[in-house]
């Protein structure tokens, strides 16, 4: 925006506040001008002015206390504002000051707006603030201020993601995944402004919280050719810079997220990865760019290449080592496809299973290990969540169980746009079915948790995730990731009896109780390691 746009942004509007006698004689008064509440104050520094609404809760300023240096106190809650800056001594959001003149008997007070961009700097500069205190309240208002100045609200999303991708010292966490999936909703809920402001609120304090305290953690400034092979070869090989470079020499030279991404599936489908973290963040990277633009590509790529380099890989340990054999004999599958087969059975067991079915469509075979995840997660082990004699390999809970559904979608998406990677994903759902099935009861838990219409039930469930009560993000964005899945499953048609499990599964889910510190299996486990030091 320019000089000429703004106009009047920059044409001053004084306005005859009060008389100057009026003012000295109370030291302090409320006036009412244009539909505004300020307060006057009659210091030894000159008579200032302010809104008279503490900008953290609205406690009334002409009720404060003022210092001899000009410092105003808000005795709500002890907020201290520099009257001639409205800076907050506190650590808060800023006060708005007015320019004031006294002229002859009379107090004038310059109710024009500053102009548009020094409006803007100075709000993202106060967001920012409350995005290193992670101030969940104050990001709230900073944030419906940006919207209210006539800013894209998106710009609140676009700024915490500058602000964090440096400081995650092992690259993306949930709360670029989150972010993507809160952006989905914030464009169904248009016209909803109070949703809306949720979804960006949650957004940006999830990346505070997650970067709370941390410093950042460069990447290398080089840049290269992008080729495929040469990058995969850089993830295997845990060599950050090389890869980076890479990514970095592929934007240069024009290339778009659609480019970077069969390299990037192919990478995160190496391996059973991160638990099948590595997958659904590629699908996440892709939805964020697209709807974020161009200038969040770069942030977004590197530090998912980061996570991609520093991913546990899970088929090299001997829990899982049964994948690798299973991926060499793919394509020699003869027997029935019953997706029931899968049920409690381990990981040798699942990953035989679906050998033996490969030579069925990849979408049979993935119906039948969505059904599988789907029971797992509808069967978890309640009693699970409470036992203390544990070894560290057993620690698996609700979220774990959520993994199954959303690394599933995010394998129907990959492997669809890359047919190729089919067995890789498919194997690995198996993986989580085997691994999962070990937690879970043989009780018949459906009809209990049953509910009428999936669909349905899916979309009152978003609407509760507007308020969803839970204090950890991770919680709340495992809730928000798993429920988007379902509704994309369920929204492609699926066989009745998948559906009703797989509604049923979440919505056992978000009804139990989710343990999320036991203390004493960590003192056991950590009594027993230490033991056998």
């Amino acid at each position: 925006m320019n000089e000429a746009e703004i106009g009047t942004d920059i044409t001053a509007r004084w306005r005859r506040a009060a008389a100057l006698q009026s003012l000295r004689a109370a030291g302090k008064l409320l006036v009412r001008l244009e539909g505004r509440q300020l307060a006057l104050f009659d210091t030894p520094d000159g008579v200032r002015a302010c809104d008279n609404r503490c900008p953290h809760e609205g406690y009334p300023l002409t009720e404060g206390s003022l210092a001899g240096d000009c410092t105003l106190t808000c005795n709500w809650h002890n907020w201290k504002f520099d009257l001639r800056t409205g800076d907050n001594l506190y650590g808060g959001d800023r006060l708005r000051v007015y320019p004031v003149q006294v002229r002859g008997e009379d107090v004038w007070l310059n109710l024009a707006e500053p102009p548009y961009t020094a409006r803007y700097s100075a709000l993202t500069q106060s967001l920012r603030g409350a995005f290193d205190d992670h101030a969940y309240d104050r990001l709230a208002r900073e944030i419906a201020r940006l919207g209210k100045l006539g800013a894209d609200p998106l710009d609140a999303l676009r700024l915490a993601i500058v602000w964090s991708w440096q400081r995650l010292e092992f690259g993306w966490t949930h709360v670029y995944a989150g972010m993507a999936d809160w952006l989905k909703l914030y464009d169904e809920y248009a016209g909803h402004a109070e949703h809306q402001l949720v979804c960006l609120v949650e957004s940006v304090a999830h990346a505070a919280f997650d970067v709370l305290r941390e410093r950042d953690y460069p990447y290398t400034a080089a840049s290269s050719a992008f080729d495929e092979r040469t990058f995969l070869a850089a993830v295997e090989g845990e060599d950050e810079a090389a890869a980076a470079g890479l990514i970095r020499g592929g934007l240069r030279d024009g290339l778009r997220f659609a480019d970077f991404e069969p390299a990037l599936s192919r990478a995160a489908l190496a391996h059973y990865n991160d638990f099948g973290h590595s997958l659904i963040y590629v699908t996440k990277a892709g939805a964020l760019i697209e709807r974020l633009g161009d200038a969040v590509a770069e942030p977004l790529l590197l530090s998912l290449l980061r996570s991609l380099v520093y991913a546990t890989r899970e088929d090299r340990i001997p829990e899982f080592r049964g994948y690798a054999e299973a991926l060499r004999a793919w394509g020699r599958g003869t027997e029935h496809l019953d997706a029931g087969r899968w049920r409690g059975r381990g990981i040798n067991a699942a990953l035989d299973l679906t050998v033996a079915a490969s030579d069925r469509e990849p979408a049979e075979i993935y119906r039948a290990l969505l059904e599988a995840n789907a029971v797992n997660l509808l069967q978890f082990d309640l009693e699970q969540e409470d036992r203390v004699q544990v070894s560290v390999s057993g620690n698996v809970g609700w979220l774990d169980f959520t993994h199954g559904i959303t690394f599933a979608n995010a394998v129907r998406k990959q492997c669809t746009l890359l047919p190729a990677l089919w067995p890789q994903g498919l194997l690995q759902m198996a993986c989580f079915a085997g691994r999962n099935a070990a937690f879970t009861r043989n009780d018949d838990l459906l009809a209990r948790w049953r509910v009428g219409d999936p669909a349905a039930f899916v979309d009152g469930l978003i609407e509760r995730l507007f308020d969803h009560g839970q204090g950890e993000y991770i919680v709340s964005v495992h809730w928000l990731k798993t429920t988007l899945a379902v509704r994309e499953e369920l929204a492609r048609g699926l066989p009745e009896r998948l559906a009703d499990v797989l509604a049923a599964g979440l919505n056992r889910f978000v009804s139990s109780p989710l343990k999320r510190r036991r203390a004493r299996r960590t003192a056991h486990q950590s009594l027993q390691f230490v033991a056998r030091e």
